[in-house]
């Protein structure tokens, strides 16, 4: 299996291409973003767009390629009338992946899933509508739903992406790890008003061990940065090195959301992004990619300095 071979690449000490933003990527492709769903239901009239992203990246030298599966939930699809059609948005996704890597003929490339704790935001912003924020029952049973429909539809891996708020992080957590699949923990991180590297929670700021204390012992094979500023970074792989021994993973964002849209501004070149890939790299990381408002071209940087590093070993 394609996975078994990764995971042993890993345990080789080797570095490990993922791919660059898939949400995104499809707005700045033209799909429309859904005003209360973002990407979600976009699948649904541009899965051949999401397969020609993913073609991409893997050309590109990806070694793992996510499905547009973040806003899939029932819980985000809800208030754009789409809830009975998550199974469908998800499997759709996630064929929309296995279809770029057959045709590009690159079995060894994981397909994966996100599955995030996103729920309803307030119109316009990127911050949660509290007042939306629906039980913890209905949150479980909607991770659930999503872990185990993306493996029917394919899925190989689980991505935790955007793990932030301790509740719905436990909550995804148990989701995936029920699945049987592996797993990958994804934290988020933003620098708080006095300067501080915090979780990105809205209303918080919670020191990043509190999130990074909730990964399990065991059933995590690699965890990490995401959907985080690459300058601060660093100081939060700080933090989480202490509570996850294994193999460390990176992929920043750059721009910033407001819904329902990506807002492309002071995005990070990629050659700047070379930089601070070239510098985790060196303190340890082993997978390195890059979210939302990244793209093909800081993808590449990233195999260039995959190449650079393995070489100067």
């Amino acid at each position: 299996m394609a996975y078994a071979k990764l995971k042993q690449r890993l345990a080789d000490g080797d570095i490990i291409v993922l791919d660059g933003a898939t949400g995104t990527e499809l707005e700045r492709r033209g799909a429309p973003m859904d005003p209360a769903a973002w990407c979600g239901p976009a699948t649904l009239e541009n899965d051949h767009i999401l397969t020609a992203i993913h073609s991409d990246y893997i050309r590109a030298g990806s070694d793992i390629i996510t499905a547009n599966t973040y806003a899939a939930s029932r819980l985000m699809l809800k208030d754009a009338g789409l809830a009975e059609r998550s199974e469908e948005i998800i499997e759709r996704a996630v064929e929309a992946a296995l279809r770029a890597r057959h045709e590009t003929d690159a079995k060894d490339v994981v397909v994966a899933a996100s599955l995030s704790h996103m729920v309803p935001m307030s119109a316009g912003t990127a911050v949660i509508d509290p007042a939306k924020i629906p039980s913890t029952s209905e949150i479980s049973d909607a991770f659930h739903d999503l872990a185990h429909t993306a493996k029917k539809a394919g899925a190989e891996l689980i991505m935790l992406e955007m793990m932030y708020e301790p509740q719905r992080v436990k909550l995804a957590v148990n989701a995936a790890l029920s699945t049987g699949l592996p797993v990958f923990f994804g934290m988020s991180a933003r620098r708080a008003k006095d300067g501080k590297v915090v979780s990105f929670h809205h209303f918080d700021d919670l020191p990043i061990s509190d999130i990074a204390s909730l990964i399990p012992k065991s059933g995590i094979d690699a965890a990490g940065l995401m959907h985080t500023g690459s300058e601060i970074i660093g100081t939060a792989l700080e933090e989480l090195k202490q509570h996850f021994k294994g193999p460390i993973m990176v992929y920043p964002d750059s721009g910033y959301f407001e819904m329902p849209g990506w807002r492309f501004v002071d995005i990070i070149p990629p050659h700047e992004y070379g930089v601070f890939a070239r510098q985790w790299l060196a303190s340890g990381v082993q997978l390195l990619g890059g979210c939302c408002g990244l793209g093909l071209p800081h993808i590449e940087e990233a195999v260039r300095a995959a190449q650079e590093f393995r070489k100067s070993r």
